[in-house]
């Protein structure tokens, strides 16, 4: 099965809170004493979609998912991590972390816990808030606690989404090596991948 690239609309997060801001604007413009086989049911519709809001954030709030709907790690306790071995810096290459800029104060507690050279988790089927776009999350878990470091770039995203995906669907995680650079922030994040052939090949 090919890896989906966009949520499905009902599990897109805005969704409710549009629904109800549509039905209240419609309603404002209808008088009940004018129209009240239009307000009626309007009224009850905005009542529904307030319920359905009301119990989206209830679900979320008490929701124990790890990942979670955005794709966070809440812990690697419970988690299967398969580690891709690293190559030498020199030899390996290296691939940039995409919204690191956005991430800073989370890849600083990484640092401070696990200093520069770490691990990070891949998580597939990770997304910004608003955003109905799936993309691999990348989670520093130096101090073995997960920290948002932003997401895979394109490219590699493009090339490893399927195995990643297929994995994620059995409950197992790729772990890499990452190297935070820079004496301050901003802070990037640079990811070696050049293990992710092997374990392809492994679970294939």
């Amino acid at each position: 099965m090919t890896a989906p690239r966009n949520k499905p609309l009902g599990q897109w997060e805005p969704l409710p809170y549009l629904v109800v801001l549509a039905l209240a604007v419609a309603i404002s413009l209808v008088r009940p004493e004018n129209a009240p086989f239009a307000f009626w049911p309007l009224l009850v519709a905005v009542t529904a979609a307030a319920a359905w809001l009301v119990a989206t954030l209830v679900r979320d709030g008490r929701s124990t998912r790890n990942p979670d709907r955005w794709g966070d790690l809440r812990t690697l306790d419970g988690v299967r991590v398969i580690d891709a071995p690293g190559k030498p810096r020199a030899v390996s290459g290296v691939v940039p972390v995409l919204d690191a800029q956005r991430h800073q104060s989370t890849i600083d507690l990484a640092r401070i816990h696990g200093g520069m050279e770490q691990h990070a988790v891949l998580v597939p089927r990770a997304s910004r808030w608003m955003s109905r776009r799936y993309r691999i999350g990348v989670q520093l878990v130096g101090g073995n606690r997960p920290h948002l470091a932003g997401f895979l770039h394109e490219a590699a995203d493009d090339r490893w989404r399927e195995v990643l995906d297929r994995l994620g669907e059995h409950g197992a995680y790729v772990r890499v090596p990452a190297t935070i650079v820079g004496a301050e922030r901003p802070y990037r994040v640079e990811l070696d991948l050049s293990g992710l052939e092997a374990v392809a090949a492994e679970e294939a």
